[in-house]
């Protein structure tokens, strides 16, 4: 008998590059996962079309009709359990959640960030990687808590920084890495082998890693 797919929601404020790539993904056979729905807090967003071009349920919530960020939160996950998600990814969503809204999606929820965390946490992370001379940048897909950009981190993305490059190239070069990196990531929590381990490590096939894990030739290897 065929093994269950998991349940998989997405929030996403933008244009959803990176769910393309996941619908890209499950779609070639290479993700065996099911997306439940799309959720923004932008009704403009390009992911939503996306999604409804391949057949995901979405909805949007705007934040300007609740009275706090907390009662926003609290809704958005009121909708994302009605979904019956399993795993919730956050792909270019724009928003701080409250710690307690998000508490009990802890361990089974990711985020993808453009940069090489710990470093360059929240917004402009590709200007703040030239300003700082870099000689490489990158993306990292972690866990989320309630620390800002601050779970543990499950694997990256490096590139180099090159002679030239401004803010809009270095952004645009990484994303076909990102393309790579978060469906991969999402593939091992659908296959069972990826787990959060208190108090705040990233375990692989049940050993603990000591480092995240990096993209080789688009493959995660340890």
């Amino acid at each position: 008998m065929t093994a269950p797919r998991l349940r998989v929601a997405v929030l996403a404020s933008g244009r959803g590059s990176n769910l393309q790539a996941l619908i890209v993904a499950r779609d070639a056979g290479a993700l065996p996962v099911d997306f439940v729905v799309v959720g923004s807090d932008k009704t403009n967003a390009g992911a939503l079309q996306l999604a409804k071009d391949a057949g995901i349920p979405t909805f949007t919530l705007k934040a300007k009709d609740f009275a706090s960020r907390r009662d926003f939160d609290l809704e958005l996950f009121r909708r994302l359990d009605a979904s019956g998600a399993q795993v919730l990814v956050l792909a270019g969503f724009m928003r701080i959640i409250d710690g307690e809204a998000l508490s009990p999606w802890v361990g089974r929820m990711i985020n993808i960030h453009p940069s090489l965390l710990p470093k360059y946490r929240g917004l402009h992370t590709h200007q703040r990687a030239l300003e700082a001379g870099d000689e490489e940048h990158g993306a990292s897909v972690h866990y989320v808590t309630a620390e800002l950009d601050g779970g543990p981190v499950i694997a990256q993305a490096r590139i180099s920084i090159r002679a030239g490059d401004d803010e809009a190239i270095l952004a645009q070069r990484l994303l076909t890495f990102e393309h790579q990196l978060l469906p991969s990531v999402l593939k091992l929590i659908a296959e069972g082998r990826l787990a959060l381990v208190a108090p705040n490590r990233v375990a692989l096939d049940g050993k603990l890693l000591d480092a995240p894990l990096q993209l080789r030739h688009g493959s995660l290897v340890d």
